[in-house]
């Protein structure tokens, strides 16, 4: 495990990454879980026992995830549906490990000939299917995932392999994690028909959560696209304000802009172990989502959870835009709770 960690960070470290740019495979960068979008959409520190988590971090998964099942849905702007399943396991003799399915539909497309002429209708979808392995040692934890990922467009389809690492600190005595994680390390072998290979969505994350000592609340902070200092981009067509001389002044980079896109926040209101709030919020996507003239909730996130017996609810709010939120739901139990009931 320590041989090929080391080998993939090496890989990303000199891997030719970008936020813009042609890159396939862009929706493995949006959380398909609830409680990861409520935190902002990005953190490789707040696991606990969510095994959807591991989707975030593969060091993330622990012994409280053993035997978990989780199924999630998103709903997005028009019929764009999203679906993932996560299921965590414990082996006597080949560990702890997690798999899951991810899937995004678009919805069903009128297809047209030359003419205009109606001929059909085609589907777009993208999934992948992940299996993730982690082992532990005292405070520390270093996981992998192994990912396949297709993109299919009127049966027209884009195959990556891919792979996430990650390492993990957990204080012995604090409420303390660090995360480390770098995601979507991989290669397309296939690209669409009469398309050229696209560079897959790589990024490096950091990330720290805290809990203080009698406060009902757990802190996070994460770091992404650590690997590229500058990720502002300026739109050269836009107008730019006139000054008192009448000539054009354009919107210059600031580095306080440009430090803040980076970084994404998350907190966790501990009510109780059956119910909490969450709250995120990341600069980069409200700086890139926003109107000109209207920035409403884009990058603000709000989630619940709810625990009723056997069952964990969790519910995510995640503003993508001045208009509305897209809305997460995520049901989780412990089919170790049903095996028990059968047996007895």
């Amino acid at each position: 495990m320590a041989l090929v960690l080391g080998s993939l960070l090496g890989i990303s470290l000199t891997a030719q990454a970008q936020v813009g740019g042609q890159r396939g495979f862009l929706f493995l960068e949006l959380p398909a879980n609830a409680k990861l979008a409520a935190l902002g959409g990005v953190n490789v520190s707040a696991g606990a026992h969510d095994v959807n988590m591991v989707a975030a971090n593969p060091a993330l998964l622990n012994p409280d995830m053993d035997n978990q099942l989780s199924l999630s849905y998103t709903g997005y702007l028009a019929d764009i549906k999203q679906s993932n399943v996560a299921y965590a396991f414990n082996h006597e003799k080949y560990g702890r490990w997690a798999a899951s399915i991810n899937y995004l539909n678009y919805g069903d497309f009128v297809q047209r000939d030359a003419t205009g002429l109606e001929e059909g209708t085609f589907s777009v979808n993208d999934y992948t299917f992940n299996l993730s392995h982690a082992r532990q040692a005292e405070a520390f934890t270093i996981g992998a995932t192994a990912k396949v990922a297709v993109s299919s467009m009127a049966g027209n389809k884009a195959v990556g392999v891919l792979a996430d690492v990650g390492g993990a600190f957990k204080h012995p005595e604090k409420d303390l994690t660090v995360g480390l994680a770098f995601k979507n390390i991989g290669y397309q072998v296939k690209a669409y028909d009469g398309a050229e290979r696209q560079a897959m969505p790589f990024d490096a994350q950091l990330g720290v959560s805290y809990k203080p000592e009698h406060m009902p609340l757990r802190l996070s902070l994460t770091a992404h696209h650590l690997y590229q200092f500058d990720i502002v981009y300026l739109d050269p067509n836009e107008k730019g304000r006139l000054d008192e001389n009448g000539n054009e002044i354009k919107e210059e980079k600031k580095l306080g802009d440009k430090i803040a896109r980076h970084f994404a926040v998350g907190a966790e209101f501990l009510f109780s172990k059956n119910f909490q709030a969450r709250a995120g919020y990341n600069h980069l996507r409200r700086k890139e989502l926003r109107l000109d003239t209207n920035s409403g909730g884009a990058g603000f996130s709000l989630g619940l959870m709810l625990r009723v017996r056997a069952f964990e609810l969790n519910y995510g709010s995640a503003f993508y835009h001045p208009s509305g939120a897209s809305h997460y739901v995520t049901v989780s139990t412990s089919t170790q709770t049903f095996l028990k009931k059968k047996s007895s």
